[in-house]
């Protein structure tokens, strides 16, 4: 599935970071049980790697690799069973190591110049970061003007209480955020709720799908 097509069906991806690598597959059927079958895991824990390959082997999750920033965790990441990448901000490294082994990539994209980057990459898919630190919705919008092609993933700041106004934009593909994944829930390993969160991101998802129809 292209990346385009994978984020446009799901539209809410969570965000981990996630210390325990043996809490992995419980994480995983938390979320596919809320009805989430995406995941970032990002490079923030020495254990990362561990992590991706335990939740990629749940069959009804597609895993992707976040802050990823070198060459060294691209390839780590897609030995681990990543299906995509996400980097913090653009790297032509980065990208064109993705490109050489056929793996999508979502370089992070804050100026104008670092989308002009990612379009001279061919790429037209970025992740927006830190959104709201940036000026949130205004800054997408201004960017979103100057490049009407190109579609973003906000993520940084984006929570439960703003997502659907980043969703409601037409050049918004999804949303990337933790708080159905928050450190607290891991750490209590409070996978009901984990579910629950995931259920009502889906459910906000599809309600802002309906606003743009």
């Amino acid at each position: 599935m292209a990346i385009v097509e994978l984020l446009a069906q799901h539209r809410v991806v969570p965000v981990v970071v996630l210390p325990e690598p043996g809490e992995a597959k419980a994480l995983a059927n938390a979320l596919t049980a809320g009805g989430l079958g995406v995941a970032e895991v990002t490079f923030r824990t020495a254990s990362a790697a561990q992590t991706m390959a335990a939740m990629a082997e749940d069959p009804a999750l597609i895993v992707g690799a976040g802050t990823v920033i070198s060459v060294d965790q691209v390839d780590a990441a897609v030995d681990a069973g990543a299906r995509f990448v996400v980097s913090p901000g653009f790297s032509s490294a980065v990208v064109s190591r993705c490109q050489e082994l056929d793996v999508p990539v979502v370089p992070g994209a804050a100026t104008p110049t670092e989308l002009m980057a990612a379009l001279d990459a061919g790429l037209t898919t970025v992740k927006l970061f830190p959104a709201e630190p940036l000026g949130g919705i205004t800054t997408l919008r201004s960017l979103a003007a100057v490049f009407p092609q190109v579609r973003f993933v906000p993520t940084g700041g984006v929570s439960a209480a703003n997502a659907a106004t980043y969703l409601a934009e037409p050049s918004v593909l999804a949303v990337g955020g933790s708080w159905m994944v928050a450190p607290r829930l891991l750490a209590q390993h409070s996978w009901d709720a984990v579910t629950r969160l995931a259920s009502e991101a889906v459910a906000l998802a599809r309600r802002a799908a309906d606003e743009l129809t």
